[in-house]
C-alpha cells in the first residue's frame, strides 16, 4: 500500500475537501481523487461521499481513518528516530547570494540547525562574484550563487533556476505594451550588480536586439530593486518569484514581453578536501537539494525549474 496516498485520505478526511487536500500537499485536485481512487480499489471499500454539501467519510471511511492516522503516527515516529540530530561538531562557512536570501535561505537555515545542532553555521551575504573569489581563496566552505565553477578544488552542482521576466510598478508609465526588447530598452532599466552573470545576460540581450548603450541600472540587492520598482523609477530584470507578494497584490506587473533574459541559476559549489569534514560538506549539499526541492512544489514551476539529479 503506498503511504503517500494514505496520507492523501487521511488528509482529505481532515479537511473534508479535495481541492484543500491539493493545495496542502502541493499537487492537483486530479492527483488526489486518482490516489483515493486507487486506496478504495486497493481496499474494495468507498471512503469519500460526496454531494453538494462537501465531502464526507463512509462508515468504511471511519474504520479506515482510525488505522491509517495510527500508521502515520507510527512512521513519524520512526523517521524521527533516524533522523536523530547528528552529534557532528564543527564549523561551515557557507556564503548566499541575495536571490536564495529572498526565497529559501530561512527553511535553510533551520534544517541546518536542527540537523547540526553542534555545528557553527556562519553565514555571509554577497554577490555571487565576490562569494565565487572568497570560495576560491578559502575563506568560505560553500557558497549558493550563479555559477558553475570548474576549478580541481571545487565542485559546483547546479540546484534550480528561475525564469527571469521585465517587471514594473503598476501605477508607473512603464506599465504598457512594448513591440519587444529594442522598445523596451528606451526606459530605465534595473538590474543586478555589474558584471554579474545575471547582468551580463540582459546586456547581451539588449545588444543582440541592436541596443549597444542601454540605460542600465545595477543595484546589488533585491530589497532595493524592489523598492525602486514600488517607486517608479523604471523596468527591472529579476525574478518574479522574489515579487511574488508585491505581484498578487498588483502592486507590480509582470510585462507580457516574449524576449526575455535567460533563467537565473542557482547553483550550490562547495570546497573538497580542505577545511570542514568532507562528509559534512556533502550532507549539507543533500540537504539543499531537499529543501530547494520542497520550495519548489510550493511556489510553482512558473517560478522555479527544479534540477533533477541521478
Amino acid at each position: 500500500m503506498n503511504l503517500k496516498f494514505l496520507e492523501t485520505f487521511v488528509w482529505v478526511a481532515r479537511l473534508k475537501s479535495f481541492s484543500l487536500t491539493a493545495e496542502k500537499l502541493f499537487t492537483t485536485q486530479a492527483a488526489i481523487s486518482s490516489r483515493i481512487a486507487v486506496l478504495e480499489g486497493e481496499l474494495g471499500v468507498k471512503l469519500f461521499l460526496r454531494d453538494s454539501r462537501g465531502v464526507s467519510l463512509t462508515p468504511q471511511g471511519l474504520k479506515v481513518l482510525e488505522h491509517a492516522e495510527q500508521m502515520l503516527d507510527t512512521l513519524h515516529v520512526l523517521k524521527q528516530s533516524i533522523e536523530a540530530p547528528s552529534s557532528t561538531v564543527g564549523r561551515m562557512r557557507i556564503g548566499v547570494m541575495d536571490t536564495v536570501i529572498h526565497t529559501w535561505l530561512s527553511p535553510l537555515v533551520t534544517e541546518l540547525m536542527d540537523h547540526y545542532p553542534q555545528v557553527e553555521i556562519e553565514l555571509v551575504a554577497d554577490t555571487s562574484l565576490n562569494l565565487c573569489e572568497q570560495l576560491q581563496k578559502g575563506f568560505l566552505d560553500l557558497v549558493l550563487q550563479t555559477d558553475l565553477l570548474r576549478q580541481e578544488s571545487i565542485r559546483s552542482l547546479e540546484l534550480a533556476s528561475h525564469p527571469v521576466g521585465w517587471i514594473a510598478a503598476s501605477n508607473s508609465i512603464y506599465n504598457r505594451d512594448y513591440a519587444n526588447v529594442a522598445e523596451l530598452a528606451r526606459e530605465r532599466i534595473i538590474t543586478y550588480s555589474k558584471n554579474s552573470l545575471p547582468h551580463q545576460q540582459v546586456l547581451s540581450l539588449m545588444q543582440a536586439n541592436g541596443v549597444l548603450a542601454p540605460r542600465l541600472n545595477c543595484v546589488n540587492s533585491v530589497s532595493a530593486i524592489t523598492r525602486l520598482l514600488r517607486d517608479g523609477f523604471g523596468i527591472g530584470a529579476l525574478p518574479p518569484v522574489l515579487v511574488r507578494e508585491e505581484l498578487a497584490r498588483g502592486e507590480l506587473t509582470l510585462l507580457a514581453i516574449d524576449q526575455r533574459p535567460p533563467n537565473l541559476q542557482v547553483v550550490v559549489s562547495w570546497r573538497v578536501g580542505v577545511g570542514v569534514g568532507m562528509e559534512l560538506v556533502e550532507d549539507i549539499v543533500a540537504l539543499c537539494q531537499r529543501v530547494v526541492q520542497r520550495y519548489g512544489q510550493k511556489v510553482g514551476q512558473e517560478h522555479i525549474i527544479l534540477i533533477e539529479h541521478a
